[in-house]
């Protein structure tokens, strides 16, 4: 009843949050790993108050838990440390919903109210970071698309820097997949 409670509480704050982000950015929102995640996340949390906690919604529930603690994590440590104003960020528009409301309530409700992944589930986020980023690596290479991070910025930086950064990124969601996996257990 508690992971019910807490993912209609989540799917309400994602919805404020995209309300905001979302009409302003339309279709560009897809190429924000903040704004995917998200979403999964709203999806998965309506799913898991209308039909409970299945095999498939608990899994998809660890994925987006994960991506919003690789959200937060990255807007923190990342973002704002070059340049990034932490008040836009953090604590005003979508940024209060997409990068600390929403991540905390939802790895708190994961973790300690819901049915938790498989061991295997484990590479489901890494998996899908991946993917992300050669999709936006592609889109910049292409110049289809600049950003919409610094790190995807190929043009901007050294071949190294990029490759430095997606295997940076990949570690970062590996230790929040296990770390988030341990602790749920």
């Amino acid at each position: 009843m508690a992971a019910r409670v807490l993912c209609l509480i989540i799917f309400i704050l994602e919805v404020k949050g995209l309300s905001i982000s979302l009409p302003r950015r339309k279709w560009a929102a897809l190429a924000f790993y903040t704004q995917l995640s998200n979403i999964v996340t709203v999806i998965s949390a309506l799913l898991l108050v209308v039909f409970g906690q299945r095999l498939w919604i608990t899994n998809i529930r660890y994925l987006s838990t994960c991506m919003l603690v690789m959200t937060l994590l990255i807007t923190v440590c990342v973002l704002i440390p070059m340049g990034g104003d932490p008040k836009r960020l953090l604590w005003s528009g979508n940024g209060l919903y997409h990068h600390i409301l929403c991540p905390v309530i939802s790895t708190i409700s994961y973790v300690f109210f819901e049915n938790h992944a498989g061991q295997k589930m484990i590479w489901f986020p890494i998996l899908i970071t991946l993917l992300y980023g050669l999709v936006m690596l592609y889109l910049n290479a292409k110049n289809k698309y600049d950003g919409p991070y610094p790190f995807f910025r190929v043009h901007h930086q050294t071949r190294r820097a990029t490759v430095l950064w997606i295997v940076v990124l990949l570690l970062i969601i590996a230790v929040i997949s296990a770390v988030v996996m341990a602790v749920a257990r």
